[in-house]
């Protein structure tokens, strides 16, 4: 089965780009990222911190059924353009990647359709190929599935 979300990945090259359409205008995507009541259901994580402006930070944790943490990704917001962009860092910690640089663009294309772009910068090359070996492009299609499928209810 295709992924609806396609990423691009040049050899040789530290960045990639992430790209999906949604069925969904482009503010209920947008707030898909910025509410953290939204953000929990689609990343089914808990959001410990977001703060949407400039210089905010953001802060999220997934904990297993015996409450022992197993994912905490945090950064700071640099840009936050409400419907149009989103710049932040992004960091997993407790993972070999570092800190990676994410430009978020949300385009309305119709009056009931969004596309997403993310472009992301890693430290190197060896590290975004290191990503890329992982099932990241099944994780971020599932990831962007239940974000078409959460937000949708919104409507």
């Amino acid at each position: 089965m295709e992924l609806k979300t396609k990423i691009n990945a040049e050899p040789g090259k530290q960045d990639l780009t992430i790209t999906r359409e949604f069925d969904l205008p482009v503010d209920l995507l947008f707030r898909a990222y910025a509410e953290p009541e939204i953000v929990e259901q689609w990343m089914g994580t808990k959001v410990l911190k977001l703060e949407n402006k400039q210089h905010g930070g953001y802060q999220f944790e997934t904990s297993d059924a015996k409450g022992n943490v197993v994912f905490r990704g945090n950064g700071t917001i640099h840009e936050f353009n409400p419907n149009q962009k989103i710049t932040r860092t992004f960091e997993m910690e407790n993972s070999p990647f570092g800190v990676q640089l994410e430009f978020l663009e949300f385009e309305k294309l119709t009056d009931d359709t969004s596309k997403l772009v993310i472009h992301s910068v890693y430290r190197s090359a060896a590290l975004r190929d290191q990503m890329l070996a992982l099932p990241f492009a099944q994780g971020i299609s599932m990831a962007h599935n239940r974000l078409q499928d959460v937000a949708g209810k919104l409507k």
